[in-house]
């Protein structure tokens, strides 16, 4: 059963810029929605920090304390052997901008930045690791799961699925331009900020899907025009 605002623990309070803490469940949930890169990080068996990046899924409903966090790896990474029954933290940040502001010191970026921290598990149940697997192309490209074949054995045999509860999260979001002191805004020094988003461009077709493959899909068509 989650709840629409986010209960901070001491692991995800936000102590710099308290101002930017977003409590609402719900717009975490959106930027894990629109973002496409997680990096989870963990400590490795040997004692050395690891953060690595992944393809990942969220199911708001899951299984887990507060829904699931699905990320994707091979069986083969040492890094999912080391994640198991460990403490993890995975973030998810999207770049909104470029902030310039009057003097280096007020330079910045606008950003929203989820931060997940949990006990990992390996899925292993067939049935939830197909459907976390799905969940993730899905995430790339909304609709693509339902038109590919299913799974070989062998091709679940070598991936893995790591699953994170959602329960214990942050979410802290910039916007807009500098905060300059007084006196460098009546210095006459230019301040702002570029914004950036992340664009499409046109679907390259596979060179065996020139003679084969027919058309660019539409799930493909309209995950181009959605970016």
């Amino acid at each position: 059963m989650t709840t629409t605002q986010l209960s901070p623990t001491p692991r995800t309070t936000v102590t710099r810029g308290r101002s930017r803490a977003v409590l609402d469940r719900d717009a975490l949930l959106a930027v894990l929605a629109e973002g496409l890169v997680a990096h989870l990080g963990l400590a490795t068996p040997g004692g050395h920090p690891l953060v690595l990046p992944s393809a990942y899924a969220v199911d708001p409903s899951g299984p887990d304390a507060g829904g699931t966090l699905y990320v994707h790896g091979s069986v083969a990474a040492g890094w999912v052997r080391g994640a198991a029954d460990a403490t993890v933290c995975v973030t998810v940040t999207l770049l909104d901008g470029l902030v310039a502001g009057r003097s280096a010191f007020h330079h910045s970026m606008n950003y929203r930045s989820a931060v997940v921290i949990g006990t990992a598990r390996v899925v292993d149940e067939a049935a939830e690791k197909e459907r976390a697997l799905g969940l993730i192309v899905d995430h790339m490209i909304p609709g693509r799961s339902a038109t590919l074949r299913a799974h070989t054995r062998k091709e679940l045999a070598a991936t893995a699925v790591i699953a994170v509860p959602l329960e214990e999260a942050s979410l802290k979001i910039r916007g807009g331009g500098p905060v300059d002191e007084p006196d460098d805004v009546e210095a006459g020094v230019w301040g702002g900020h570029v914004p950036l988003r992340l664009v499409a461009g046109d679907p390259v077709p596979d060179a065996d899907a020139v003679t084969s493959g027919g058309p660019v899909p539409p799930d493909v068509v309209a995950r181009a025009r959605a970016l």
